[in-house]
């Protein structure tokens, strides 16, 4: 059974909720729901941003992980220091793909891991001499990084370390920017406080800074925001843009600069790419600088074209024709992707569970193939980001927030989806399960997914994944004493 009514849809979330302590069930229920196109706010139906309940196999981050991992760890030109433990910085160091353009170790820094590689004794006497150490031996080693975060740990915040007072004094001994960033993992009930606070110290430690040098502007200036680059997708994006007639003055995080981030203010229309974890800083500049924003989807072709008339209607004629000019001329392309791959993919059902816009964002990229999205979740959404969704997906259709592993195997059990878009955690289990999966964190070492290029991308991802003979083949490891005992009975 795939295509469940509105009725079987809610026993069958009834049913996967029985396994709960009564306590532990009446919360889950408030985080798993059938879509209802009738409903207008998703708070009606469904709950977010709320507190993982303790015991059960949460997908999420933490607050460092959504500052040092996702918004300030890709901009390439500064040295981003993760101060505390090894750990932490070992783990978010080049996990994410974001990929740019530069020397790493010269001027690029990206996927290299600086840490203050904390020990019990400075758990006991404090790390504030240590960091300011550390800044001295980064200036010296790597005297063209343009500034330097600090990325604080969960110790730090347990033990006071003044990471504000150090950086201040390392910067005005360096004459760099020295950023302070209070995004200990404990902070919040995810990763998306830490994009929060990696906005909010955007907002306070760099757009004001920029030099005051004269920036020649444009009528046409444009900033990406909120694209990390993954497999090269701001590129793709960007091309798009160029070609209309835009200059994009700057992208970031992915493949982004302290300087770009710094003439931000001056464009004419920030292009929002990830709602979530930058929209804080999009409100920012828009209250102060009066720069508008607006959110764009370049996954698959109808949203693109949708995005960029919608993006082209900010400005003039000129932009209104060459958006139109960039769709005519790529629409050769999308006709030979789509008969070439929709007979094969047609038909075939899709259960979606990521972070950040993906689950909402990648359905017009599925549907464009022919495939349907029967169930969509977030690991650290708020009801914005449903709001959203609910309009992107089909009436009676699953909804699931911070899904626990179990949840998510059973619905997966039960709806029998032909492909799973997830992260890396859930990738092997379901292999297992002869069901495939395309790992949607970081395109499986793949991509670009975004833009014209990136469709034709991810339209032969889906293909190869879904026409591997093997998945046929495969039975689960807790299925193979019943199988083989069906053979030899036979």
């Amino acid at each position: 059974m795939t295509t469940l009514s509105r009725a079987e849809t809610e026993a069958l979330i009834a049913e996967v909720l029985e396994v709960y302590p009564e306590k532990a069930k009446k919360d889950r229920a408030k985080h798993l729901a059938v879509n209802d196109h009738s409903v207008e706010q998703s708070k009606k139906c469904i709950t977010s941003n709320r507190k993982s309940l303790p015991g059960v196999m949460t997908i999420r981050g933490c607050a460092y992980a959504g500052s040092k991992g996702v918004v300030w760890g890709p901009i390439k030109d500064m040295v981003h220091i993760s101060h505390g433990p090894v750990g932490c910085g070992q783990y978010s160091r080049a996990g994410r793909r974001n990929y740019y353009v530069g020397t790493t170790g010269v001027d690029s820094f990206g996927t290299m891991n600086f840490t203050s590689d904390f020990q019990e004794k400075d758990i006991v006497f404090g790390g504030d001499k240590k960091l300011s150490k550390l800044i001295e031996e980064v200036e010296l080693l790597f005297p063209l990084a343009r500034g330097i975060s600090v990325q604080s740990e969960c110790p730090i915040g347990l033990i006071g370390d003044d990471i504000e007072a150090v950086s201040k004094k390392a910067a005005a001994a360096t004459g760099k920017p020295v950023i302070p960033v209070r995004c200990e993992g404990f902070r919040g009930v995810s990763q998306s406080l830490g994009h929060h606070i990696a906005n909010d110290a955007i907002r306070d430690w760099v757009l004001d800074q920029r030099d005051g040098q004269e920036f020649a502007a444009t009528p046409y200036d444009v900033a990406i925001i909120g694209d990390y680059n993954i497999g090269g997708d701001a590129w793709a994006s960007r091309i798009l843009l160029e070609e209309m007639g835009l200059r994009v003055v700057a992208q970031w995080s992915g493949d982004g600069t302290l300087a770009e981030m710094m003439n931000t203010p001056k464009v004419k229309l920030n292009l929002l790419h990830c709602y979530r974890s930058m929209n804080y800083i999009s409100r920012h500049m828009e209250e102060k600088y009066g720069i508008p924003w607006m959110e764009y989807n370049f996954f698959g072709p109808t949203k693109i074209i949708e995005s960029l008339r919608n993006i082209a209607a900010f400005f003039d004629d000129r932009i209104k024709e060459g958006a139109e000019r960039v769709i005519a001329r790529y629409q050769p392309m999308v006709d030979e992707i789509t008969a070439k791959y929709k007979p094969r993919l047609a038909g075939k059902k899709v259960m979606l569970y990521v972070g950040g816009l993906r689950p909402r964002h990648v359905i017009g990229a599925y549907e464009d193939l022919g495939m349907e999205v029967i169930g969509t979740g977030y690991e650290f959404a708020h009801n914005d980001d449903y709001d959203r969704t609910m309009k992107e997906m089909g009436d009676a259709t699953l909804l699931y927030d911070d899904v626990t592993g179990f949840e998510l195997e059973e619905f997966v059990k039960r709806l029998k989806p032909d492909l799973v878009g997830s992260g890396i955690k859930e990738k092997y289990i379901f292999q297992k399960m002869g069901i495939p999966l395309r790992q949607m964190h970081s395109w499986d070492y793949s991509g670009p997914y975004h833009g014209y290029d990136g469709f034709a991308i991810f339209a032969r991802d889906m293909d190869i994944a879904l026409s591997n003979p093997v998945w046929s083949k495969l039975v689960p490891p807790w299925q193979q004493g019943v199988v083989a005992e069906a053979q030899k009975a036979a």
